[in-house]
């Protein structure tokens, strides 16, 4: 277990063989995890299990020479075998095994619950030896007696990624990320995953179980959300910096994706301050 702090938190796609529960409390950006892509922000609390892939990946703006921005994130990592299979055996065991045996499909982890662990995941920061290991499985109980976690990805067929799918994904990811602000064309995406267009359109709807415009439309409108905040920026700079050089073209991307006008969520995002 460890606490990381840093300018911006590891951009590569990537998995792992141990579980992971991590608790984002500072930094925002998109978070990939299988096949789902997501908005995340401080508190965002995630359950993953052994090889499924993922990344948090922060918004442009923290990539930046002079940004002063920065993160913030607890993260645990356990391995398969913290249990002997003996232990898996008995009845007060089994919700645990069906959650770990689940957990490749991520978990999100909300409300109360979300809460309640993040306080545990800050005092295991301070304990060890077998202190720790008891408020781990306080942790664990906790998670398994919750009403408050939901299943990030409907199909596990979709996301046993081998590891040059992974690879590649993160190429096209990458890519996306670094320039979605300008005009990105889908032959040269196909050709980062070298692959046709034709094919790559086939493989990433596979993939990641969207199309790939709808999986740039919603990186764009993501971070637009995100600088819509900021009631500083015209509605035209946001709609500039997230790729669309038409205004028009801008809100309706937004509303499709989000459901409102882009002068809309700023209204009520900043009526909520």
């Amino acid at each position: 277990m460890k606490q990381i702090n840093e300018p911006h938190f590891d951009p590569t796609f990537h998995a792992h063989p141990e579980f992971q529960l991590s608790y984002v409390i500072k930094g925002e950006g998109n978070r990939i995890v299988g096949n789902s892509l997501q908005p995340f922000h401080a508190n965002d609390m995630v359950f993953i299990g052994p090889n499924l892939p993922h990344v948090w990946k922060n918004h442009l703006s923290y990539f930046k020479k002079d940004s002063q921005l920065d993160t913030s994130v607890i993260v645990i990592y356990f391995h398969n075998n913290f249990f002997a299979e003996e232990i898996y055996g008995k009845e007060e065991f089994f919700r645990l095994k069906k959650f770990f045996l689940t957990s490749n499909l991520g978990v999100e982890i909300t409300g109360e619950t979300r809460d309640i662990i993040g306080g545990m995941m800050f005092e295991l920061l301070h304990k060890d030896g077998l202190e720790s290991v008891i408020l781990l499985l306080k942790i664990l109980d906790t998670l398994v007696l919750s009403t408050d976690c939901r299943y990030i990805n409907e199909f596990d067929e979709a996301i046993n990624y081998k590891q040059a799918e992974t690879e590649r994904i993160h190429k096209v990811y990458d890519y996306v990320i670094k320039n979605f602000d300008q005009q990105i064309r889908l032959e040269k995406v196909a050709e980062i995953a070298n692959m046709t267009s034709t094919s790559f359109s086939r493989y990433f709807k596979t993939r990641l179980n969207k199309s790939f415009s709808d999986f740039l439309k919603e990186i764009r409108v993501n971070y637009a959300c995100k600088l819509l905040k900021d009631d500083s920026i015209s509605i035209e700079t946001v709609s500039y910096e997230c790729g669309y050089p038409s205004v028009t073209n801008f809100n309706k991307q937004f509303k499709s994706v989000i459901g409102l006008q882009p002068r809309q969520y700023r209204d009520n995002f900043l009526n909520l301050i």
